[in-house]
């Protein structure tokens, strides 16, 4: 009887460039997507420095929330 515990995963990870805001200081390295921003221009939710908007090749992961993109 074979197991299924050794298989791989046949779905594709699909990557495109994501629109992200980076956390401008040093000593922290958090960064959130765009659509997962909670405000317009928004602070860093771990250390509260001011964000900068960059782009990372990323996972696809949709945001479903009624406030995304708000």
């Amino acid at each position: 009887m074979a197991m299924g515990f050794g298989r791989k995963n046949t779905e594709e990870v699909k990557l495109e460039e994501v629109k992200v805001w980076e956390c401008t200081s040093e000593k922290c390295n958090c960064w959130i997507r765009d659509n997962f921003k909670s405000s317009q221009t928004p602070a860093c939710p771990i250390c509260k420095s001011e964000m900068r908007e960059t782009t990372k090749e990323l996972q696809v992961v949709n945001n479903n929330s009624i406030y995304a993109n708000s």
